[in-house]
């Protein structure tokens, strides 16, 4: 990936994972764009099960890679449609998938001085500590401005739920409240 320094039109970059945080952000990024004027940028970032490291290991991830592509690709386009539908997100849009660790590839494709850097930042709790990564890489290494969503608190109802009902514990419509 290179840097783009040439002059234009802002653009809002954001990370994209299908996570209910990143769909939260996307919905962000997609209302700083509108005001803004400037041009939407849905990034998803993946790399080859195991990391890059096994990859180099094994014959047959060399196979792989165009359908790891592919269905990271499928993802985008599966999230922005759930998300914007028909309508569009009422920017310019310019989705894009990259290969390599959504951190550095995020901060590296929003490096111009016009650009505002979107994030999620992950759940709250304990599970931060892991789910919080590349917020906290984005916010430590990007030239640019970065906006860090926190999550929906619909989805920390949601997850309490989930648990309740994997447990087969009884669930009060007062709980959802």
């Amino acid at each position: 990936m290179s840097r783009d320094h040439a002059h234009g039109p802002g653009r809002v970059v954001v990370g994209v994972s299908g996570s209910l945080g990143s769909v939260t952000a996307l919905c962000r990024a997609a209302a700083e764009a509108r005001r803004r004027g400037a041009e939407l940028w849905p990034v998803l970032a993946w790399e080859p099960p195991g990391g890059e490291l096994a990859a180099r290991r094994s014959a047959a991830s060399t196979l792989l890679v165009d359908e790891w592509e592919r269905l990271a690709l499928h993802r985008l386009r599966s999230v922005l449609s759930d998300v914007f539908g028909d309508a569009g997100p009422g920017a310019p849009l310019n989705g894009l998938v990259v290969r390599g660790a959504p951190g550095r590839a995020l901060v590296e494709l929003a490096g111009r001085d016009e650009d505002v850097l979107v994030v999620g930042t992950g759940r709250r709790g304990w599970r931060r500590t892991f789910s919080g990564r590349v917020a906290a890489y984005c916010l430590r290494h990007a030239r640019c401005p970065v906006l860090a969503v926190p999550p929906s608190p619909l989805e920390s109802t949601l997850a309490s739920a989930h648990r309740r009902n994997s447990w087969h514990l009884p669930l009060s419509s007062k709980q959802l409240s």
